[in-house]
């Protein structure tokens, strides 16, 4: 009997990274999961990967910055599957060049709160409405370790994950008499391909950039402060889960203990 027998859960973002993960793990424990993802040549993919494997996964073309996208998305999901259980929301990203306040491009801004906040928003907008049509269920939102700590110069992504911890609580307690849970987990460092990308690889490197000594340091330091995608994934599949149906408002710190120290 897998963990999430029955359920139907919307992942956004889930054609690469911590989602695709979430997608894969979802469903070899019953979830019948879409994959909300913009790009089609990588939900296009995801999707083959979770069939490949014997779970039930439907991608959807979704850009969570756009409200009507969304919309069509949910409406999509609940008439293929019926009903929806779990709304993941997991699409974000920051770019590199966010930086403090007072020198931050306001494009940055536009982008990360588009992505990150709005994208989280809207996706609750449209799919709260039918957790509540199919008798309550589970909102897992990604916040970061960055909204934590004061020690992040990104400051624009700090704000936009910071609204999540805020938005999310909020959420936890409009929506419990509806048998609506909502939480959100901050990861560290996650070893996604586009941190990879970013980053590189290896700190070892000859070419290794100041960046990639950081995260080695980080490992030195805090040796649980890096993970991989899968990692995290586990810890949405527990918040999705009714396993954890005493939890709601809950932030959860899944940095290794980054922000603890």
């Amino acid at each position: 009997m897998g963990r999430l027998d029955g359920k139907v859960a919307f992942i956004t973002g889930a054609g690469s990274g911590i989602a695709r993960s979430a997608a894969q793990i979802f469903t070899q424990q019953g979830a019948r999961v879409v994959i909300a993802e913009i790009k089609p040549e990588l939900g296009q993919a995801a999707e083959k990967l979770v069939r490949e494997a014997g779970g039930e996964a439907t991608f959807i073309e979704t850009d969570v910055t756009k409200e009507d996208s969304v919309q069509n998305a949910i409406r999509q999901t609940v008439e293929r599957y019926g009903k929806l259980d779990i709304l993941y929301n997991c699409a974000g990203g920051s770019l590199i060049e966010d930086t403090t306040v007072t020198e931050v491009d306001m494009a940055v801004w536009q982008h990360t709160q588009s992505l990150d906040l709005l994208g989280t928003f809207l996706c609750c907008r449209h799919g709260i409405p039918e957790l509540i049509k199919a008798g309550g269920g589970a909102v897992v939102n990604m916040s970061s370790v960055v909204a934590l700590r004061g020690s992040f110069s990104a400051h624009v992504y700090v704000a936009a994950k910071g609204g999540i911890i805020a938005f999310t609580k909020a959420l936890a307690g409009e929506y419990a008499k509806n048998g609506i849970r909502a939480n959100a987990i901050c990861p560290g460092g996650v070893m996604t391909d586009r941190v990879k990308q970013r980053f590189g690889d290896d700190p070892d490197a000859p070419a290794a950039t100041p960046r990639t000594q950081f995260i080695k340091s980080q490992l030195q330091r805090y040796p649980f402060s890096v993970g991989e995608p899968e990692d995290i994934a586990h810890v949405a599949l527990f918040l999705a889960s009714d396993e954890a149906r005493m939890l709601t408002g809950v932030i959860l710190p899944a940095d290794g203990g980054l922000s603890s120290y």
